[in-house]
């Protein structure tokens, strides 16, 4: 379904390239945004909060969520699903307001195919070695979990390409900056 009204910002990238930390600097520079709350199966990490980080909820749920077409966008990454609520994209876009999500590759495909006037936003980092260093650095992975991570960085980097941009996140001022002017300029 296509809105005349709101637009549709969409963050996707690898995890460990800074998406969830460029979007709290959007959302804090523009906070008139709607930032969509995903939901998930993954245990929630330290300093996180339920309804404000992620809806998390059982993996029953999350299928039956399925069943019902609850989902504009929905994956399996990295042994967990995360979904964005099709009624809550619908109710904010439809309304005029515009709204960002922060998502996968595939989920951001998925929106690409359901809403093609989505601004899809790759945002990625210089190097394996770098992202693998973020990683690390955030501490919240196991080794096997940070290894599956690394596979799965490799191959969601060659998708930067069908973005409309690409945001390289090697200083975090810049990049931040970088990402509210382009949306300014969406949003003229």
């Amino acid at each position: 379904m296509e809105y005349a009204t709101g637009r549709l910002f969409v963050l996707s990238g690898p995890a460990g390239a800074g998406k969830g930390t460029l979007r709290k600097k959007l959302v804090a520079a523009m906070p008139d945004i709607d930032f969509s709350v995903s939901c998930t199966t993954r245990s929630i990490r330290p300093g996180e909060t339920n309804g404000v980080d992620y809806y998390f909820i059982a993996k029953e749920d999350f299928a039956k969520l399925i069943t019902e077409n609850a989902f504009l966008e929905w994956a399996e990454v990295h042994g967990n699903y995360y979904g964005t609520r099709r009624d809550d994209v619908d109710a904010c876009v439809g309304s005029g307001r515009d709204m960002l999500l922060e998502i996968d590759v595939q989920g951001s495909r998925q929106v690409k195919a359901a809403m093609p006037s989505a601004v899809r936003i790759f945002i990625t980092v210089r190097s394996m070695d770098e992202l693998e260093n973020r990683l690390e650095d955030r501490g919240t992975e196991t080794p096997d979990q940070m290894l599956l991570r690394l596979r799965n960085a490799a191959v969601e980097m060659r998708y930067a390409g069908e973005c409309d941009h690409i945001i390289v996140n090697d200083d975090l001022e810049k990049s931040s900056q970088e990402l509210v002017d382009l949306v300014k300029i969406y949003r003229r």
